[in-house]
């Protein structure tokens, strides 16, 4: 039997477009949440908030859970490097620069993905195209920060590599799940990530912010819960399903969909702007993710030998 054909069709476009919204909402969210709760607080919420969707969604599904120590060993690694340490590392992060800026850097994610996956799967080697979209990801990310984080001490600097952090811990996570949860149902991967990393990040919430406040305002309490609900819940649904019916290729171009979104809602909710030299890192980001991906090269390619 032949395998169907992963195509962008235009529900899996609609799909990609809605999941871009919801992750660029993420960023939103907290930096509305900033307001009033502190970064690790955020995620805690963020993930405790998501598992009794999950459950449902699982349990509407008849997915079995796990008995396996394996699998849950999977699991607390994929809760610490997909959601306890980025998540808490985005968040600090956006005390010190804008929701769009934190978005952008976020975009790195895709580049350092195929690096890290190069150097420690056999089955992607690390190739020329990779090391190539990977530098010009790092030249971006240099013209975004500028020559002051070289020449002195800047809390914004910091931030930045923060972000870039998380984004090196996406790329980990991407293969520690490979190697550790392969054939395991998706929906249920993310359920027992988001419960590792609740079970990861309450001790330390508890011994760095104290006990999660409750009495909130109306409009965090709404800003969490759409970190949890849409930015993480839908999100992994959405995530999955395009995985299913366009292939991964295809679902990593909402790395470039991402900070449109994030930009957009700062500008219009928060009053931020975006410098010109972040568009500039922005541009040459996602001219390194273009080499990366290789398609669009391969595309002109053909066109030119026709």
């Amino acid at each position: 039997m032949t395998q169907p054909s992963l195509q962008m069709d235009r529900t899996a476009w609609i799909m990609l477009i809605a999941l871009a919204a919801v992750w660029g909402g993420s960023f939103f969210f907290a930096e509305v949440a900033l307001g009033e709760v502190p970064p690790l607080t955020i995620t805690l919420h963020r993930v405790f908030w998501t598992i009794p969707i999950l459950a449902v969604i699982v349990a509407m599904k008849r997915i079995p859970i796990p008995r396996n120590p394996r699998i849950w060993l999977g699991y607390l690694g994929m809760g610490a490097l997909n959601n306890a340490i980025p998540f808490s590392l985005i968040f600090w992060g956006q005390t010190q620069i804008e929701s769009g800026l934190a978005s952008i850097l976020n975009g790195t994610t895709a580049m350092f993905g195929a690096v890290v996956a190069g150097v420690l799967l056999v089955d992607e080697p690390l190739t020329g195209r990779k090391i190539a979209g990977a530098l010009l990801g790092l030249i971006g990310v240099g013209v975004i920060m500028g020559p002051e984080a070289v020449s002195g001490f800047n809390p914004a600097n910091l931030a930045q590599l923060a972000i870039l952090g998380a984004a090196l811990s996406y790329a980990f996570a991407s293969v520690w799940g490979r190697v550790m949860l392969a054939g395991q149902p998706p929906l249920m991967n993310a359920l027992g990530m988001v419960t590792a990393s609740t079970l990861i990040m309450a001790p330390v919430v508890w011994m760095v912010d104290g006990a999660p406040s409750l009495s909130l305002s109306v409009t965090t309490w709404g800003a969490l819960l759409g970190l949890a609900a849409l930015s993480t819940a839908l999100a992994y649904v959405l995530y999955f399903a395009i995985l299913v019916r366009a292939g991964a290729a295809n679902l990593m171009l909402v790395t470039l969909l991402i900070p449109p979104f994030a930009i957009g809602l700062g500008a219009m909710f928060l009053g931020e702007r975006i410098g010109p030299g972040a568009w500039m890192g922005f541009a040459i980001i996602a001219m390194g993710f273009a080499v990366n991906d290789g398609r669009v090269f391969g595309w002109l390619k053909r066109r030119i030998a026709d």
